[in-house]
């Protein structure tokens, strides 16, 4: 029986990045997460995998409590920690979050979460660890100096590491999501970062990319191909669970969604204003931006002075989505729905198969709260072409042992 290779997860959310990880058929040794209902998410999804010391192994607490690797270590009992993931809170490091705090977030505690990173990691010393975050942490400065060099030189203490900027769609996501993706591999252990770097393969071409570069990777995955054939539903409509048997009729769906699955849970459309059903249905029919919309229909215009191009976007069937936000859980304006005899945002399904969520994944708490742990969270997909990645390397180096 193969050996299972083990993980922890540092800010840990929801646990997309865990999912990716659990696919590949890794042991979770431990979580960490300040959110309770994202913590009761993380302990469903491990009972979901047969786990039964959920409750020891999902600590909710602040990562920058001084008994923290205390914690993990009693979680951990003693076992061999592989790899060790995970990305601090973004808020600070978005451009959306600098634009909109007068001091550019230099204040923001959140700045320096990441030192709890690099302290847990140099203490249990995983073979490998992967650190995402926004693209925002490449611009982002504290003090007039660029953080993402002090983070990599941190993280470097004891590691070989390498950014790069990987997007969703490459991964068979239907969705344009750029994520910074650092991957360290420790320093004493005789493999080449770029070697463990060019092992996560791109599947799909994006819609940004030349003929060249598409050379012999599959179409993008769309919106159309991940939502098109989930019940049609109108505002106020759905609920929690129904009866529902996919077609599974193309490669996304036959990842994500079981064989013997037949319920839907959490496909239920918010209330919506009937000006901003108007809204939805004419954008998604006339194929309009909100600007288009205010020229053509002045009469649809906002009342609040304070609306940008974007506030109003309509995916499109033919195209991945736009990148999912936490924000979603304050409104889905910038999340229409295609097709516009429905006049809606997306659902918590919907929007959790945008993400390549799997069908069968149960999002804990209110709709605003599945809708924050869905917007925050890493692509199920895109972890597991990391986790891919890893496990080919891993086990490369349980049939080289004599070399560590």
């Amino acid at each position: 029986m193969e050996r299972k290779f083990t993980f922890i997860d540092l800010f840990a959310g929801c646990g997309g990045l865990s999912e990716g990880f659990y696919m590949e058929n890794f042991e979770a040794l431990a979580h960490v997460e300040i959110d309770a209902i994202a913590c009761k998410t993380l302990k469903t999804r491990m009972e979901y995998y047969g786990y039964s010391n959920s409750e020891n192994a999902v600590l909710e607490a602040d990562i920058t409590s001084p008994d923290m690797i205390a914690r993990i270590k009693n979680a951990v009992k003693g076992a061999e920690v592989d790899v060790i993931i995970g990305g601090p809170p973004c808020q600070s490091f978005s451009s959306l979050g600098r634009a909109k705090d007068d001091n550019g977030m230099k204040d923001d505690p959140r700045n320096y979460l990441f030192e709890s990173y690099v302290k847990i990691l140099n203490h249990f010393l995983p073979k490998f660890f992967v650190f995402e975050n926004v693209t925002g942490l490449l611009t982002a400065t504290l003090n007039g100096k660029h953080i993402v060099n002090r983070i990599t030189k941190e993280l470097g203490k004891h590691y070989k590491v390498k950014l790069e900027v990987l997007n969703s769609a490459n991964y068979g996501v239907p969705q344009i999501r750029k994520r910074v993706i650092i991957i360290g591999v420790r320093e004493d252990i005789p493999l080449d970062i770029d070697a463990v770097y060019s092992s996560v393969v791109k599947t799909h071409y994006d819609p940004e990319m030349s003929d060249a570069e598409r050379c012999g990777l599959k179409k993008y995955v769309t919106v159309r191909d991940a939502i098109e054939e989930l019940p049609k539903i109108f505002p106020g409509q759905g609920a929690k669970a129904v009866p529902f048997k996919s077609k599974r009729n193309n490669e996304f769906l036959r990842t994500i969604v079981k064989n013997d699955s037949c319920v839907l849970l959490d496909h239920v459309a918010r209330n919506h204003n009937d000006r901003d059903i108007e809204r939805y249905r004419v954008m998604s029919k006339e194929h309009w931006t909100f600007q288009e919309l205010l020229q053509n229909r002045p009469d649809l215009n906002h009342e609040k002075q304070r609306v940008f191009g974007n506030s109003y976007t309509v995916q499109w069937w033919d195209l991945p989505s736009k990148t999912i936000i936490a924000h979603l859980y304050k409104d889905g304006n910038q999340f229409i729905h295609p097709d516009y005899t429905q006049g809606r945002t997306f659902t918590v399904r919907e929007a959790a198969r945008i993400q390549s969520f799997p069908d069968d994944f149960v999002f804990e708490g209110a709709r605003t709260d599945q809708f924050k742990q869905i917007g925050n969270a890493v692509p199920p997909l895109l972890a597991n072409a990391i986790a891919k990645a890893l496990k080919q390397q891993l086990i490369t180096l349980e049939g080289n042992k004599n070399d560590i």
